[in-house]
């Protein structure tokens, strides 16, 4: 009777693992595209995307290279300070977006340009994601806003 009770304890400790086993790789399945953090130009360059994959980039946008074409495209840099990286995107942009403003963008890059799907710009005056301040201080180009 002992031998009996241990072994159904195990069948159902070995179940539990197999279903836990088979949940945590559906989770990780389903999250395989979802989770996805930004890549800075620097990392883009070296190392572009396919066409095809949509990804998220990252950094502040170059000075000077701004530009508001016929209707609602904007073509811009984004840069880390190692790489730039051409930007389109057609759309509103959101209010805080400016030259030398962080922005986090998603989209694909053809043919050498990041076409822009999302636009995202920090929320207030002295936000920057820590991503971004963390990928400009690897480059040496961060600087701290005054208070």
């Amino acid at each position: 009777m002992q031998t009996l009770k241990k072994r159904r304890r195990i069948q159902i400790v070995m179940l539990a693992v197999f279903f836990l086993g088979g949940m945590t790789a559906l989770v990780g399945y389903g999250f395989r595209d979802g989770i996805n953090f930004f890549m800075p130009p620097a990392e883009v360059a070296e190392n572009p995307p396919a066409a095809n994959k949509t990804f998220r980039i990252g950094g502040l946008v170059e000075e000077g290279t701004l530009r508001r074409g016929q209707g609602a495209t904007i073509t811009f840099n984004v840069t880390d300070g190692a790489a730039s990286i051409p930007v389109s995107y057609t759309g509103v942009l959101p209010d805080l977006f400016g030259e030398g403003e962080g922005m986090v963008g998603t989209g694909r890059l053809i043919d050498g340009v990041f076409e822009a799907t999302e636009i995202l710009a920090r929320h207030d005056e002295t936000y920057m994601p820590e991503e971004v301040i963390d990928a400009l201080k690897e480059q040496g180009v961060y600087q701290a806003p005054e208070s």
